[in-house]
């Protein structure tokens, strides 16, 4: 069996387990195939063919663990998922899939539990707007919930 084929059959192996993204696997077969580019090209391109490795899916998967595992909101997902070199409209449509009111509950208890750990702090409204902008929510959305804090918050 020759090189290409152990590689294509231990991916394949991996990518039944969980799912990645294309630039994933080609990096995976390129440090597999020694930097050989053709080769780890024609190695993803079988793996795509064969339905082991597909963008949206895993776009799909991991917009759904980072919102509602890991508390992040759209904007950071839809980052992230962009530095993995997915398309803008698969990773559109994985943004959608998000449940808006578990995200919307989720920021909630996320700022209050920040908000409780501020204690006393006269700059806490600026640490929990950089807090909440920094996991991926809208402005929008964190001002509100901020803004509907009261100053006198029994912080326990």
């Amino acid at each position: 069996m020759s090189d290409i084929h152990k590689i294509l059959n231990n991916l394949r192996r991996q990518c039944s387990r969980r799912e990645y993204c294309t630039a994933d696997v080609l990096k995976k077969a390129q440090k597999a195939l020694e930097g050989d580019a053709q080769g780890a090209q024609q190695v993803v391109q079988t793996l795509v063919e064969e339905k082991y490795v597909d963008d949206g899916r895993y776009a799909q998967a991991y917009a759904r663990e980072k919102a509602s595992i890991s508390g992040w909101g759209r904007v950071k997902i839809g980052y992230m998922l962009s530095g993995k070199g997915i398309a803008r409209n698969i990773i559109d449509q994985a943004l959608q899939e998000i449940e808006t009111d578990r995200a919307d509950a989720r920021l909630e208890k996320l700022i209050q539990n920040k908000y409780r750990t501020l204690k006393d702090d006269p700059q806490w409204k600026m640490k929990l707007l950089r807090f909440a902008l920094g996991r991926g929510y809208t402005y929008g959305q964190v001002s509100a919930l901020i803004d509907a804090l009261p100053v006198d918050f029994s912080r326990q």
